[in-house]
């Protein structure tokens, strides 16, 4: 004891203007340590006795976060057996909860300057860039888990978009195209397929990221929605064998750019005429009236629809209580408004990697999301889809007639 209270003056008077505090936690749990460590081996440390049940084998490092400071503590080390001190028990779901924090606010587009005084605020020291880095590196596996899980049973319909976001690449900021691939299966619930990120959006990107879907399982699929991408359309054809459904918004401000603004809400209006008709035929021919009636004025807008008519128009050869769904790429606008909104914190990822790990963490929660809400469709419709019902057979009387 006398040696305590000699150690504990010297404390005091090295410290009088310095950080006395963290010096005193630092010394208190130092010597705590080593009490227990005399226990457990029944003697002091240097010291021999008859009831000495084990051996001191040096110390390893360990840095303790405390409201204080960082103490640097040397944990004793037993020759029989480990000892950990009792008091650092609780750091483990702290570290856990910090942990958590950082991610979090990473996944959510924080700068490492903002993680680093939130921590300050939690009452910790604050943590590094590459710290930062570091824990947010954790989440790379559970992302590409997710990612590259295998795709089981039918997805009949497949909705893609595309979005930029800058990152760096060979010391220059580009923009990567971020390409989102979603579905809905059988039982009618939509899931996060797959994310792909490339330079650019040309026909080998497509298909490239398209047969990786199909190695992972993804068939059956009917039709694929989405803007109109160069190469795309060939792509799903080759690879998946669906339709293609043109995304009518996108189109839609396609065919506006061709018409004067003040004209804008009355063309729109004439066009969505085709889309609320009853029938597939009814909607091609009103498609094709409209389009007569505007080549006088706009020949470029009638050109452009003379050409997208079956593109825009195949959500209508599917069950009507679908047509609202496959009309457009809507399934996955709030996706993209969420990526949107958290690239935009972020400003320019540091690689690709950084990308898959903030948008696919981002998916796996979208996609947990759509399991506990409402399915995206009846499931007795999506059964016509996948096994639709054989036509009738003629008879001897309809043959000869």
């Amino acid at each position: 004891m006398t040696g305590d209270r000699l150690a504990l003056l010297e404390l005091v008077e090295k410290h009088q203007d310095g950080d006395f505090l963290c010096e005193l936690a630092q010394f208190a749990a130092q010597r705590l340590m080593e009490l227990e460590a005399d226990a457990m081996c029944g003697a002091k440390r240097y010291e021999r006795s008859e009831e000495q049940v084990n051996h001191r084998n040096g110390y390893r490092p360990r840095s303790w976060e405390t409201r204080v400071g960082r103490l640097e503590l040397k944990i004793p080390k037993l020759r029989q057996g480990g000892y950990h001190p009792a008091f650092l028990e609780p750091r483990r779901a702290a570290v856990r909860a910090l942990v958590a924090v950082v991610q979090e606010a990473c996944l959510k587009g924080v700068s490492t300057r903002k993680v680093d005084e939130l921590v300050q605020a939690l009452g910790m020291t604050g943590v590094s860039k590459s710290e930062v880095l570091r824990l947010c590196a954790e989440l790379s596996g559970q992302a590409r888990a997710f990612l590259e899980r295998p795709l089981e049973g039918v997805w009949p319909y497949v909705w893609l978009e595309a979005t930029y976001l800058k990152c760096r690449d060979a010391g220059r900021v580009v923009s990567k195209a971020v390409v989102v691939a979603v579905g809905v299966n059988a039982s009618g619930r939509r899931e996060v397929l797959g994310l792909a990120v490339g330079p650019a959006e040309t026909e080998a990107f497509w298909m490239q990221f398209l047969r990786s879907l199909s190695a992972r399982g993804l068939s059956a699929v009917r039709l694929v929605v989405s803007d109109c991408h160069q190469g795309l359309e060939r792509a799903a054809a080759k690879v998946l064998g669906a339709t293609w459904q043109r995304c009518r918004v996108h189109f839609m401000r396609n065919a506006l750019a061709h018409v004067p603004r003040r004209q804008h809400q009355m063309v729109a209006a004439v066009i969505r005429t085709a889309f609320v008709q009853d029938s597939p035929e009814e909607a091609r021919a009103q498609w094709r009236e409209i389009a007569d009636k505007l080549r006088g004025r706009f020949p470029r807008l009638a050109e452009l629809m003379d050409g997208a008519e079956d593109d825009v128009l195949a959500f209508m050869s599917f069950p009507k209580e679908h047509w609202s769904q496959l009309a457009s790429t809507k399934a996955l606008e709030r996706v993209n408004k969420e990526i949107k909104r958290r690239a935009h914190v972020v400003g320019i990822f540091p690689n690709e990697e950084a990308i898959v790990r903030l948008v696919g963490t981002l998916l796996e929660e979208q996609t947990d999301e759509w399991q506990v809400t409402r399915r995206y469709m009846g499931m007795e419709t999506l059964s016509n889809v996948l096994n639709p019902e054989p036509a009738p057979a003629l008879t001897k009387e309809k043959a000869a007639a």
